[in-house]
């Protein structure tokens, strides 16, 4: 009887043990949609901010810069330099706008979810979680990147552009259509996999000793948002700058 029983408190045990959830979700009902409302709060607030930095930082516009100003500049010589390195001299300036929207709205998505040592700010049914750890939200830049790859490529080199599907023989027309329809779920799914994994690995610990454990963790947290949005940035450049090459 004692064996049993013993059992039986186990297979509860690892009952409940697989039932915990990493973190807290919290959902707004509007109409028939269930709506994820940590990713629409924290990204408002990384629109807004994204919004307002450059508006304060070039209200007084200096020759030579500092500052704020100099930040901003600092960044945009930066994704200028990279947009040029993946696509060239002749087809970067275009995509500058783009790549610099990309960069830093993904990450200050990345980081958004932890401005703070995590379970500081909560919200009244969850709490605060980086936008891009939601699969939803990485798949957006990801298809808007395949758009841009797209139309460079018409606009370039019209209907000819096609023509690299069948190149360097028809033979391989599936498997270059299926090459640029991965490309998208790549760029989404890795995103949303590096930053879920980064909240996973420090959501343990945390909730062990709270007020301890993410001081230190907020460095790494820092490094990993600006390599992944780093990574999609330089990815998507390069993607878009393929549509512009010539087939010899």
């Amino acid at each position: 009887m004692h064996i049993e029983q013993l059992r039986i408190y186990e297979i509860d045990y690892l009952y409940q043990v697989s039932s915990v959830e990493v973190g807290q979700h919290s959902y707004w009902q509007i109409g028939d949609f269930q709506v994820h409302a940590q990713v629409l709060v924290t990204s408002w607030v990384v629109i807004a901010l994204l919004l307002a930095l450059p508006i304060v930082a070039t209200r007084n516009l200096q020759v030579i810069p500092t500052g704020s100003q100099n930040f901003i500049e600092y960044v945009l010589e930066f994704i200028r330099d990279l947009t040029r390195t993946q696509m060239g001299e002749e087809e970067y300036r275009p995509r500058v706008p783009f790549i610099g929207t990309m960069f830093p709205s993904i990450f200050a998505s990345n980081r958004s979810g932890a401005p703070f040592p995590r379970r500081m700010v909560q919200l009244p049914h969850g709490e605060l979680a980086a936008p891009t750890n939601d699969i939803n939200t990485t798949v957006a830049p990801a298809l808007l990147t395949s758009v841009a790859h797209s139309y460079a490529g018409l606009r370039k080199r019209g209907f000819s552009y096609f023509g690299k599907y069948i190149q360097p023989t028809p033979v391989l027309l599936p498997i270059n259509i299926l090459e640029d329809s991965t490309k998208p779920p790549s760029l989404s799914f890795r995103l949303f996999g590096n930053i879920l994994a980064d909240e996973l690995v420090v959501a343990v610990p945390v909730s062990l000793v709270p007020l301890i454990v993410p001081v230190p963790t907020m460095p790494l947290g820092l490094f990993t948002s600006a390599i992944q949005a780093l990574i999609f940035a330089t990815l998507a450049a390069a993607h878009i700058g393929e549509s512009t090459e010539g087939h010899h």
